[in-house]
């Protein structure tokens, strides 16, 4: 028997656009082999979940999302259920007994073999259900990958793994230490991605500014052609050198976007978080950002509620971000995180008191999200058109070069123009966080 005739297979990729490059390995290496996709959980044989694990509301949405697909086996045509990534690569053996309706699991370094799991599986020749390693795997120009964003974007992975140990993290138990990719391997891909029609990569790792060579990686880049936006996504502050502010500044398809995930500001709980940078170095650094890349958009990431964090801690936090005024900011709450020193850490902050600070530093970013858009009210700006809009009252949505996939807003259009298409567009409403225009050309 034909394995891959007899089960179509569907895809569900939770957490970050780092794992949605695993889920297109996956997808890539199934494809490759012969298997056929399934459009609907309803219509598979075999359902694959890669689940992230990075934080407690990460670990919840996965196993929601496992077992309402776990249902699959009782109402559709889903014979096997496959757990793959940070869940399994996390909790190993454990989820064994919490998980039965699960037919195998697979860890971050054992998908890049998801065709031989498969057939074990479902031959019932596997021996063991969990399958895990000590290492990540890292992927490299060769690795077969079938692309799962819209439009003309893709995300490119330059390394695996991270360093830093940040005390509140589960990444490096999770992906393993720092691993980088080669440039020749980077390029070439990139290459094969811009032959496939696609003109924005948006290069992502768990810390992409420490890449080995990131300035002349990027300038690289910048020189093939069919790529028309270049961003970095996930930059460590201490790794932004002058040099790669400079290739920011200075390349015109590299995009002026840094998304810089700070967590705090305030120099006892960055201390206590094992970040290695103060308050003082992160001012200069944004200080400069501005200074030598004009009309630099910042993205960042804080955290609330990290263990021992005062109401002054936090009230600094605020005024940074007043000050500051980023222009895309996200949020979350601290929640222990099993094997993390922070976990173990006293002066846990009362859950009310997280929420609370949550809502108000959230409220504050919004209200300075609506004073930037209202200021691009009548302004011309260059938009990918990503596909049919998320908004029943718009036909279309895109990007502009100061929105990254996903995290970022979007520009709502109802003209009649293909989606993977660059289009000029003229803004003539803007939102909290998204953007409404009128196409005036098409390139």
């Amino acid at each position: 028997m034909d394995i891959t005739k007899e089960y179509k297979i569907y895809i569900e990729s939770l957490g970050c656009a780092k794992n949605l490059v695993d889920s297109e390995v996956m997808l890539g290496l199934l494809t490759k082999a012969g298997y056929e996709m399934a459009d609907v959980p309803e219509d598979a044989g075999i359902i694959i979940v890669n689940t992230c694990s990075f934080i407690e509301d990460a670990v919840r949405e996965a196993i929601e999302t496992i077992f309402t697909l776990a249902e699959e086996k009782e109402t559709g045509a889903c014979r096997f259920l496959v757990v793959c990534g940070c869940l399994p690569q996390r909790y190993g053996k454990d989820l064994l007994t919490e998980m039965p309706e699960v037919d195998l699991f697979i860890g971050t370094g054992e998908f890049q073999n998801i065709v031989r799991h498969l057939d074990r599986m479902t031959r019932g020749s596997a021996e063991v259900k969990m399958l895990t390693s000590a290492s990540s795997f890292l992927m490299d120009d060769r690795t077969p990958r079938s692309l799962m964003t819209p439009g003309s974007s893709a995300y490119l992975k330059i390394s695996e793994g991270c360093s830093h140990r940040c005390a509140y993290c589960t990444i490096p138990s999770i992906r393993g230490p720092y691993q980088q990719r080669t440039k020749a391997s980077v390029l070439n891909e990139a290459r094969i991605l811009a032959d496939q029609g696609i003109e924005e990569v948006n290069l992502i790792a768990q810390d992409t500014s420490r890449y080995e060579g990131l300035s002349k990686l990027l300038q690289q880049l910048a020189g093939l052609d069919g790529l028309r936006w270049i961003r970095l996504l996930y930059c460590h502050p201490r790794n932004m050198t002058d040099e790669l502010l400079s290739v920011i500044a200075g390349e015109e398809k590299v995009c002026s976007y840094v998304d810089i995930p700070l967590q705090h500001i305030a120099d006892p709980v960055l201390k206590r978080m094992g970040r290695k940078v103060t308050r003082r170095q992160t001012e200069e650094l944004i200080e400069k950002m501005r200074d030598r890349i004009p009309d630099v958009v910042l993205r960042s990431t804080m955290m609330v509620g990290f263990p021992g964090e005062t109401d002054q801690d936090f009230e600094a936090l605020m005024q940074f971000v007043e000050d500051v005024r980023f222009d895309n900011l996200g949020a979350f709450m601290y929640s222990d995180e099993e094997g993390t020193p922070a976990g173990r850490m006293p002066g846990k902050v009362d859950k009310k008191v997280k929420k609370g600070r949550f809502r108000r530093l959230m409220n504050l970013q919004s209200g300075i999200s609506r004073e930037k858009n209202r200021q691009r009210k009548g302004q011309m700006t260059e938009v990918l058109v990503e596909g049919i809009s998320g908004n029943e009252k718009y036909l279309l949505q895109g990007r502009t070069r100061f929105q990254a996939p996903e995290v970022d807003g979007v520009v709502y259009l109802n003209d009649n123009v293909p989606i993977g298409a660059f289009v000029d567009v003229k803004i003539m409403r803007t939102l909290t966080y998204d953007l409404v225009g009128k196409v005036v050309a098409e390139f």
